[in-house]
């Protein structure tokens, strides 16, 4: 009997297909790496299993990056396996090769990179010539059992696909050879100067950076400018109300965006409007009006996490996962990752199952809203809600038809959301009543008008759902002239102006990005787009789409392009370098967002059937020579640019010192030419921040900073200070580990004096004092582990805060230090207060804010339900490594005698489990000697990964000792602990 096999993008989503097909097409046996009954093979990738590579011929390895290699467009991709998930991926193309699967299911994710990582499978699996074997499409909006089984019945044929399939091709190859090409025309042109400075850039991330770049560059820019504003008290008989002065004459001039009709912009000229209405009596008139707010639209992905990010201080990446992990884990939410805000014309029907199921679930504080729903009839056809010609390949995220359980505190959050926002679009619109009062003051044959607005909340509509059923909760409520009620005017009364004065301000510069609003800006392309409906045509010359938008974000941010301040996102010196760079070689497509945008557009068309794979891949390979071309000839000394010049004075003979695009440099006195003073902007491939420069240049040392890297590629920290050589008669930048030097370059071993501060939350052992830094006593040579096994470091200074011993000692106990007031950031100077806390996930000590830094937005009725928000946690894992419980267990594993100030005594060997006993022998070992041992092993049986030597590549005796495939070098100690008894 033939088989069809179903291939899922992940085991997760392959064991719920097995659960729905079960009662339809009978039971399935589980195998190790698959499911089988009579009809199918249920299998799943995990994410990407295979990713394309230039041919052999045309790869350039990392060190011979230079322009003679360039560009690199290779006329095919081969494939590759991604070296993680080799043994999943050789079991999937098992199955697919089987003489009796017949016939294949894509079951991956139903979007452009589940199609990729189907596809990319298959072709591997046919080898050199095609697999041969019919495919069908399964496209899932919804993770429950039936809406599974509806797929199976509607599966999409292989030709449906063909659009989304090039899309998917074409927008992988175009990654590539701009990020290849452009990653490495950069660097080669950084490096012109000697080193390797790495300068990567890319398809979408780069276009996203210069959004960032460009709104910092404004706000350096900006000059502030002092204005005044009236405000004025006026006393009518039922009581008194506030106005503001404002000009009716005044119209809006597009030329200068700051004027604005109530303000004046002359202290003199506010003082005279003041002190001409004071005292004096007004006449008024009136305006009521009713006005609607109707609610805002479904969520699809971007607006969802913009939403979450603002209400919760969600990440984007953050958001994503948890929406997910609804769809997938708990089938609660359809299918995220979609750029769609609407519903398909015949899923009435199912939007008024859904409000049936929340009217029953249990959910107290989100059931009477669905009743009320229900009785009052309001879940019908509507254009702005089903609308097929706005439904792509998905529809908007609403909640299923199956109630949650069992969800974390961020996933009860993220589903309250969007079942608030699902109830709420049904809902009627929200009614005010605004009146709008004007009174006029004549004093000496001059009127001067001021403006009161009133708004009253008549009928709350959608609003009930977030408990806004008061006036005094309207959403654009403002202190001073709008969102009061106002007290009546009788007929013919004159208030008096009881109090007015002149209130001084200064203009704003535009507000930094925060997640929320980098989002919008790449949904538009950085087009500022207001308007909803407009913003929604730009949407598809976006930057990325709404499922790769936050791995965008992460990916600037883990390059150090972009670092998050609370919920700010700021650009580092080495962004504003790249920018430079880009722009004055001419590279408009990665300099432009809004150029970058029309990629995006085009590879919507190709999923459409409008535009052919070859055309847009031809228009990406011209981009990339010309881009490469331009690097590869540009003559000139330097790349003209904004740069800067330092207030502090040159060293060697006190001139002046400006930046130029590769160094700070000596340009002398007036009138005098500079004395060959300079230094690099990026020693070991870390960009000094202006301000960082110009505090070595006043104090000629600065740090510990960290972010450097080796030749060898090797991140290290360290200060840098400016030292005078005597052979060149000028000072030069140096290195200066401090006591750390001693022991790091030279071998030396380190004996500590100190006691201890406490457990290693790596791996247990002491920490101690060791020169600028609290280290491990295992990450060091010492005379009982000559050979360092452990990586943990920390600064004893960090962003100029010292940290006592007394706080370190916390940090080891408890996770984390108290509340400390004294950093300063480097990038806007400005002090702000955290605790230091161990970051689990990212091994090392990272910055948790506190609870009052950056508080949650939240309405007036949910603040007393949900209280106040927690400080933005350093990561999930941090939070379990804060626990006191897992300090007192890596201290009970710590020998007494390693927190004493006497030398320690050669440990007592200890024998090898039955595992390691077949890999160094079964003689009783001390854990250093059975380091040195199975590192004999590994270098004789040549288990190093080559790309990597720092992983170790497990046979069959280190994989029973590792109990997985590889090991990082610096595990190994802490592995080999669990095996001697």
């Amino acid at each position: 009997m033939t088989k069809t096999l179903v291939i899922a993008e992940k085991p997760s989503v392959a064991q719920d297909i097995v659960r729905a097909l079960t009662p339809v097409a009978g039971k399935f046996d589980k195998h190790d790496d698959h499911f089988e009954n009579e009809h199918y093979v249920v299998t799943s990738a995990v994410g990407h299993l295979v990713e394309i590579q230039a041919p052999e011929e045309f790869d350039v390895k990392r060190g011979k990056w230079s322009f003679a290699h360039l560009p690199v467009i290779p006329p095919h991709f081969d494939l590759k396996p991604v070296d993680k998930t080799k043994t999943r991926l050789n079991a999937v193309v098992k199955q697919a090769k089987r003489k009796d699967v017949t016939a294949l299911i894509n079951a991956c994710d139903a979007g452009r990179e589940g199609e990729l990582i189907f596809r990319l499978i298959e072709q591997y699996a046919g080898g050199a010539k095609p697999l041969g074997k019919p495919v069908q499409r399964l496209w899932l909006q919804s993770m429950t059992p039936q809406a599974i089984r509806e797929g199976f019945e509607k599966l999409r044929s292989n030709e449906q696909m063909a659009g989304l399939a090039d899309a998917a091709r074409s927008r992988s190859e175009a990654d590539w050879l701009v990020g290849i090409n452009g990653t490495r025309a950069m660097t080669a042109f950084n490096s012109q100067g000697g080193g390797f400075f790495l300068t990567t850039v890319g398809r979408v991330q780069t276009p996203t950076l210069s959004l960032v770049v460009e709104r910092e560059e404004k706000i350096r820019k900006f000059v502030s400018r002092d204005y005044w504003e009236i405000h004025a008290s006026f006393a009518a008989q039922a009581g008194s109300y506030p106005a503001k002065w404002f000009d009716p004459q005044w119209k809006k001039n597009s030329d200068d965006a700051e004027l604005r009709a109530d303000r004046v912009w002359a202290a003199h000229e506010a003082q005279a409007i003041a002190d001409a209405a004071r005292g004096q009596p007004a006449s008024v008139t009136e305006e009521s009006r009713p006005t609607t707010q109707a609610p805002g639209q479904l969520f699809d992905l971007t607006s969802l996490q913009r939403e979450a990010n603002g209400k919760f201080g969600f990440s984007a990446k953050t958001t994503l996962a948890l929406a997910q992990s609804l769809y997938e884990r708990h089938k609660a939410l359809t299918y995220p990752r979609t750029d769609s805000r609407a519903l398909p014309e015949d899923y009435v029907p199912v939007a008024r199952q859904t409000f049936e199921m929340l009217a029953t679930s249990g959910m107290a504080h989100l059931a009477p809203h669905a009743r009320t729903a229900l009785e009052g009839g309001y879940v019908r056809p509507s254009k702005r809600i089903f609308d097929n010609a706005k439904v792509s390949d998905h529809f908007a995220i609403i909640p299923t038809l199956q109630a949650p359980s069992g969800l974390s505190e961020a996933e009860q959050k993220l589903y309250d959301l969007v079942v608030r926002r699902f109830m709420a679009v049904f809902f009627p619109s929200a009614e005010y009543l605004v009146t709008t009062r004007i009174s006029k003051v004549e004093q000496a044959g001059k009127a001067h008008h001021f403006k009161t607005e009133g708004k009253v909340l008549v009928k709350p509509g959608w609003l009930a759902i977030y408990g806004k059923e008061a006036a005094a909760e309207v959403p654009d409520a403002k202190e001073g002239d709008k969102g009061q009620n106002l007290v009546p005017v009788q007929p013919g009364e004159k208030p008096l102006a009881s109090q007015v004065d002149p209130k001084a301000l200064k203009t704003k510069p535009p507000a930094r990005y925060s997640e929320a609003t980098l989002l919008g800006a790449m949904e538009s392309a950085g087009k500022q787009v207001e308007d909803e409906s407009m913003r929604e045509a730009m949407q598809e010359k976006g930057l990325g789409t709404p499922a790769t938008r936050a791995a965008t974000i992460e990916g600037l941010l883990a390059e150090k392009y972009m670092l998050r301040e609370g919920r700010e996102i700021i650009p580092t010196a080495k962004a504003f370098q790249l920018m430079t760079l880009l722009r004055g070689l001419g590279v408009k497509e990665l300099s432009r967002a809004d150029l970058t945008g029309e990629w995006e557009y085009k590879l919507a068309q190709m999923e459409k059937g409008q535009l052919s794979r070859a055309t847009f891949m031809a228009e990406i390979a011209a981009m990339t020579e010309r881009m490469v071309r331009q690097a590869k000839e540009y003559d000139r000394d330097t790349i003209p640019g904004d740069y800067a010049q330092l207030s502090a004075p040159c060293p060697n003979c006190g001139g002046v010192v400006k930046e130029n695009y590769r160094r700070y440099a000596c340009v002398g006195k007036p009138g005098a030419e500079g004395c060959g003073f300079s230094f690099g902007k990026s020693p070991a491939g870390r960009t000094f921040e202006p301000q960082e420069a110009e505090q070595l240049l006043a104090t000629r040392k600065i740090g510990p900073l960290e972010g450097f890297r080796s030749k060898a590629g090797w991140p290290f920290t360290s200060e840098i200070v400016l030292k005078y050589d005597d052979e060149a008669h000028n000072y030069k930048l140096e290195f200066d580990f401090g006591d750390d030097k001693k022991a790091e370059e030279s071998g030396e071993l380190v004996e500590f004096a100190d006691e201890s501060l406490g457990p290693c939350p790596v791996c247990g052992a002491p920490v101690h004092e060791h020169g600028s830094n609290y280290v491990c006593s295992k990450a060091v040579p010492t005379a009982a582990q000559p050979t360092p096994s452990c990586t943990f470091k920390t600064g004893k200074v960090i962003l100029q805060q010292p940290v006592e011993r007394a706080q370190m000692a916390k940090l080891l106990e408890t996770g984390k230090t108290d509340l400390l007031d004294k950093f300063v950031s480097m990038r806007t100077r400005r002090a702000f207060k955290a605790h230091l806390a161990w970051d689990k996930e990212a091994g090392k000590v990272n910055f948790e804010f506190a609870p009052s830094k950056f508080p949650p937005r939240k309405t007036p009725a949910a603040a007393a339900k949900t209280g106040a928000a927690s400080a933005r946690p350093v990561s999930a894992a941090a939070k379990k490594a804060a626990k006191p419980a897992a300090a007192k267990k890596a201290a009970a594993k710590t020998p007494k005698a390693a927190t004493a100030k006497a030398p320690r005594k050669p440990a007592a060997g200890k024998a090898p489990s039955p595992q390691l006993a077949a890999v160094i022998g079964a003689e009783p070992v001390a854990r250093p000697e059975a380091v040195k041992k199975i590192w004999a092993y590994i270098k004789a049986h040549n288990l190093q990964d080559p790309k990597d030597k720092r992983t170790i590549v497990a046979d069959d005796k280190l994989r029973a000792v590792f109990g997985k495939d590889q090991a990082g070098m610096f595990e190994l100690a802490g592995i080999l602990g669990q095996h001697l008894g």
